[in-house]
């Protein structure tokens, strides 16, 4: 069983977190009024950014979260990457939980898809289809395909994914961050053994969705 660590803080929100901090200081230091609400913002810049190391559980043909949060969604599909029946997981992030992105498998990556798009509540079905979104398709070494898609939602303005076509990627890498509250769908093959259920919380890396 393995660990996967990164900045304990994303990169990500570190100009953020920098801006806040050094607000909320001047403003303390001036005696300003202000400047409890903006140790608030820091606060909760801190904990949207915040990327703990995670372990990452030992075991052949798994598939792990690639988010933390809700599981909302599991049913057969339509994947619409390669146009194949599937199933689908999703699991919605609300603005609370750890929004950096892990892959799912090892593999290497097929296709990347990014879609503009709309900004509708990540939890409506409708906004798989219609959000903005970035998808990338990974072969495994056994030669099965899983389809992992990265999701804006109602406040979620940027979706980033450091990976591209052809390249090679391990289960539990970091791959993507969603600002601001997202969703991730994983289209599985049929064939997949589904390990988690409607309304269970879940953890990148550390859960398994499904065996494959």
């Amino acid at each position: 069983m393995g660990k996967s660590t990164y900045p304990i803080v994303a990169k990500e929100g570190w100009p953020f977190l920098g801006l806040s901090l050094l607000i909320s200081l001047v403003l303390t230091f001036t005696h300003n009024p202000l400047s409890w609400p903006t140790w608030i913002i820091t606060l909760f810049i801190l904990q949207f950014f915040r990327d703990p190391a995670r372990s990452k559980p030992s075991g052949k043909d798994l598939v792990l979260s690639a988010a933390d949060g809700k599981v909302i969604v599991i049913e057969k599909a339509i994947d619409p990457y390669r146009n194949k029946e599937a199933i689908k997981v999703s699991v919605f992030m609300n603005v609370f939980n750890v929004h950096s992105n892990k892959s799912p498998v090892d593999g290497k990556i097929l296709e990347k898809f990014y879609y503009t798009g709309k900004f509708l509540n990540a939890s409506l079905s409708k906004a798989s289809l219609e959000n903005e979104r970035c998808a990338i398709t990974i072969e495994t070494k056994s030669g099965k395909v899983v389809t992992c898609v990265q999701i804006a939602g109602l406040i979620a303005r940027r979706i980033l994914c450091y990976k591209e076509k052809g390249q090679s990627i391990m289960s539990g890498e970091r791959y993507g961050f969603i600002r601001f509250g997202s969703r991730v769908d994983l289209y599985l093959p049929l064939t997949a053994s589904i390990k988690v259920s409607l309304g269970q919380t879940v953890k990148n890396t550390e859960t398994v969705i499904a065996k494959i």
